[in-house]
């Protein structure tokens, strides 16, 4: 489809228009798109070897075999004639056929279904003073890979599901590969290692039906976390709108654990580390995020690709909380080594230390996205760990992960994980192995190879563990006592969301819970919301028709800390989608110079139409990104009113369900995207007819989040004020609990 060279439509699929034609004459493969990039050309031991970043890609116009062998034909097996039987001797069949037996390797247990970028990130200098790290000298630059996922759902599975998020960072620096590997919620289910097999086992399809798939709405999951009630902190993040991102873009990132911090005097702090969008943090409501599972279960995926190809480069500022590295490791009488537990902001203010802007697609999902492995234990001098239990365990359970999954243990030799400093191990042979070492004495001392690899103290970069004073104490399996409050936290979380949110909370509790069969796990939870709140706890046992326990612990009531609410300010619209709904009747001249403010200001506009083709036609017309029948409100932050909206040809049930039988002066199918969209809150514009449209859809002209007028240059500046708010929330009252 042709476009503007001054508006550019993502997702097209190749670097250039393909012909019509099966093209016969051989060229050199094409070259990727421009907003893709692949992992940087270094040595299986971390040497930059100056070759071009896509000279790993295919090369040669001619098909050959894995050894360069050209090939003349790859449609027809090696036969003792036509007709038969193949021939064992087809050695282009069975590498073919072999390789391809071959190219799954095995799912992340958790964390299957992702999506990465590369990227950049450059330091502030604002942390020098609590960490030696190189990279967060001041104005370094540092390359990253980050791969976003989702937790519970296989690789086949929805994006916009309610799970909590991964948010994996790859930092290559040239003192070695940094790993930040955590969620877009600052605690966890479990305080310790040892139970995370139970929680993904609760949390996962049942063993016997593989049902249900990529949900926490079932009886395994609530089982469990009703029982294991210090899973309530992060079981109450996840009913709340962050287990429903809007956009990976739109999500904020937590490192989860209590880190130390080495500065260069030696000197020790503990920190958390936060990612904080840019675009500020927004989410789905339940009903959009249903329709987008059916719509677009690719959602997630796409909104990021297409971002990063339309030049809406997503960024996180860095930043950490602060704490003094006392011996008993607590903060206002939190217990930082509790993986279940946050410090609110108003307490620990989030100190930016730098921002990372992701700026490249992936060439090749599987070589980048599925291949990098992370570990928490992937450190850099200056930032080291604590004994945080979960942390701890996390420590091993990686590295082994990754052994399995990637076959071996060269797994840090594939492209995307190799680090970005001189690697010299030691370590050799293995399955994989694509280093060509040289040398007869991997071992330490040597004298044969001249004594190298050489041991580094400190002033040249060396790792060194922060000596720990260990109190006596005695081998058991307990847990300290402060892990055993488990309830405070959620209440503190809950009391802090505005009215609007408390009531999403309240929805997914009745919707999780009324899924569940079993009416003693029904119990057993409430239960557990009658201790964390009590109105609350009312709520959802109204909407699943049964009577509200009474507490059985007694929680102390913490301030609220409005840093955990979403609502409230103003964000950068850049990346965000706005649909134009226009027809041949319609002011073009207008439409295109609201496709152009929308541009102008990083917003993609996509052309809503009765049919495809183009408006007022293919010589000097406007192109048509969607029709009525392809469009849905979901894939929309909001959307412009510029023509009539009268029923287009295939507007009959036969053809499209959505359609059903026009009897009025507007498109079914339009009327349906307008009333999702105004249930959704969202933003509505227009001009011309566009009231004639809202009327059709039963919404009043005077609703919150219209921006309705004469023209494209009153309204367009309208609607960007309401994508910054994100939601037309006033548009309904709130219940709260």
């Amino acid at each position: 489809m042709r476009e503007e060279s001054n508006i550019k439509i993502p997702g097209a699929v190749s670097v250039e228009p393909p012909a019509v034609k099966e093209p016969v004459a051989p060229r050199e493969p094409l070259p990727p798109k421009p907003d893709q990039q692949g992992p940087e050309a270094v040595s299986p031991t971390g040497t930059p070897t100056g070759a071009p970043v896509h000279s790993r890609a295919q090369s040669g116009p001619y098909l050959t075999t894995a050894q360069g062998l050209r090939l003349s034909d790859t449609d027809h097996s090696l036969k003792a004639g036509r007709r038969g039987p193949v021939l064992l001797q087809d050695h282009h069949l069975r590498e073919k056929i072999t390789h391809f037996d071959h190219e799954r390797i095995p799912e992340r247990v958790v964390h299957a279904r992702g999506a990465g970028a590369h990227g950049v990130f450059r330091s502030y200098g604002t942390a020098s003073y609590i960490t030696r790290a190189g990279f967060l000298a001041k104005d370094v630059e540092t390359p990253v890979f980050v791969r976003f996922s989702t937790v519970l759902g296989s690789r086949g599975s929805a994006d916009t599901v309610r799970d909590t998020r991964g948010f994996a960072t790859k930092f290559y620096t040239d003192e070695g590969t940094f790993d930040l590997v955590g969620n877009n919620i600052p605690v966890f289910f479990i305080q310790d290692g040892i139970k995370f097999p139970d929680v993904v086992h609760a949390a996962k399809p049942h063993p016997d039906r593989e049902i249900p798939q990529a949900q926490s709405a079932h009886d395994t999951f609530w089982d469990f976390v009703s029982l294991h009630t210090e899973a309530q902190a992060h079981t109450m993040w996840n009913m709340s709108d962050r287990a429903l991102p809007r956009s990976y873009r739109t999500m904020e990132g937590f490192g989860v654990h209590t880190f130390r911090l080495v500065n260069a005097e030696g000197k020790t702090s503990l920190v958390k580390f936060h990612w904080k969008p840019k675009q500020g943090v927004h989410s789905l409501v339940w009903e959009e995020a249903q329709l987008i599972n059916g719509m677009d279960p690719d959602f997630h995926r796409r909104d990021l690709a297409d971002a990063i190809e339309a030049g809406a480069f997503p960024e996180w500022e860095l930043g950490v909380q602060v704490f003094p590295d006392t011996e008993e490791e607590f903060f206002e009488g939190i217990d930082l080594l509790d993986p279940t537990k946050f410090i609110p902001e108003e307490l620990a203010p989030v100190q930016p230390i730098g921002v990372m802007t992701l700026n490249a697609n992936p060439v090749n999902y599987f070589a980048e996205t599925e291949q990098v492995a992370f570990h928490p234990g992937h450190l850099v001098p200056g930032i080291d760990v604590t004994n945080d239990p979960l942390l701890q365990v996390r420590l091993f359970s990686y590295i082994d992960t990754q052994i399995s999954r990637l076959g071996g243990p060269n797994f840090s030799q594939l492209p995307i994980n190799r680090p970005h400093a001189p690697v010299n191990d030691m370590q050799r042979d293995g399955m994989h192995q694509t280093a060509v070492h040289s040398g007869v004495a991997p071992y330490r001392p040597n004298s044969l190879d001249g004594g190298c690899p050489f041991l580094a103290g400190a002033d040249v970069g060396a790792f060194i563990e922060v000596p720990e004073e260990l109190a006596a104490a005695v081998k058991e399996r307990k847990s300290p006592a402060s892990f055993d409050d488990h309830y405070s936290q959620a209440g503190l979380f809950f009391r802090s969301l505005a009215p609007v949110e408390q009531d999403h909370v309240i929805q997914a509790y009745t919707f999780e819970l009324g899924k569940c069969r079993e009416q003693a796990v029904r119990e057993r939870q409430l239960l557990a919301l009658a201790n964390i709140d009590s109105a609350l706890c009312e709520a959802v046992a109204t909407g699943l028709g049964m009577a509200a326990p009474a507490a059985t612990e007694e929680t102390a009531a913490a301030a609220p800390s409005p840093a955990v609410s979403q609502l409230g300010g103003t964000w950068p619209v850049a990346g965000r989608v706005v649909g134009i709904v226009a027809d041949a009747q319609s002011d073009l001249a207008a439409v295109q110079a609201a496709r152009e403010a929308l541009n102008a200001a990083g917003i993609v506009p996509l052309v809503i139409a009765p049919a495809g083709g183009f408006l007022g036609g293919e010589e000097g017309g406007i192109p048509v990104q969607r029709t009525y029948l392809t469009a849905r409100s979901v894939e929309f932050d909001a959307v412009l009113l510029a023509g009539a909206g009268a029923p287009a040809n295939d507007a009959a049930a036969g053809r499209d369900a959505k359609a059903g039988q026009p009897d009025t002066d507007v498109d079914p199918r339009l009327v349906l995207l307008l009333t999702e969209l105004f249930r959704h809150s969202k933003a509505v514009g227009g001009w011309a007819a566009a009231g004639a449209c809202l009327d059709s859809a039963g919404i009043a002209q005077d609703a919150a989040g219209l921006a309705l007028g004469e023209g494209p240059d009153d309204v367009v500046p309208q609607l960007i004020e309401l994508l910054a708010a994100h939601r037309a929330w006033d548009r309904f009252p709130a219940t709260g609990a």
